[in-house]
This record gives C-alpha cells, sequence and structure tokens, in this order.
C-alpha cells in the first residue's frame, strides 16, 4: 500500500517574504492556494462582520500559533 498524496503539499507557515502585518493571511493562502489579496479581503470583511474583535483575537492567536517559514 502507498501513502495517499498530501491535499496540501506545502505547510501551513507564516510568510516573509508577502506579508503586511505578521504574514498570516499570506500564509494561509499559499497553504490553500488561493490569492493572498482575496484572503486578505475576506478576512477583513469577515472581521468587519463579526465587529472586529473577535478578527483581530484570531489574528493574533494566528501569528503566536502558525510559525513563520524558513529563511
Amino acid at each position: 500500500m502507498s501513502a495517499a498524496p498530501s491535499p496540501h503539499p506545502r505547510p501551513l507557515r507564516r510568510s516573509r517574504s508577502d506579508r503586511m502585518i505578521a504574514g498570516v493571511c499570506a500564509g494561509l493562502a499559499h497553504h490553500f492556494g488561493l490569492d493572498v489579496t482575496l484572503v486578505r479581503v475576506l478576512y477583513v470583511v469577515a472581521s468587519i462582520l463579526s465587529v472586529a474583535f473577535p478578527g483581530i483575537l484570531v489574528y493574533i492567536v494566528l501569528w503566536i500559533v502558525i510559525p513563520e517559514e524558513g529563511v
């Protein structure tokens, strides 16, 4: 039996080169194969619709939890 290929070949890491604040949205976009701008816009819209505080809190938690990509 061979192992099934990973659906996400890129590990989840915060981007060092394509970041605005901490690279969280860029890291998520690269991991899931999405456009970075789309992920940023969706995140801002979701944060505004949730009265901003939960969005900011989630971003800070992801900033702490997701490791930064290597050099």
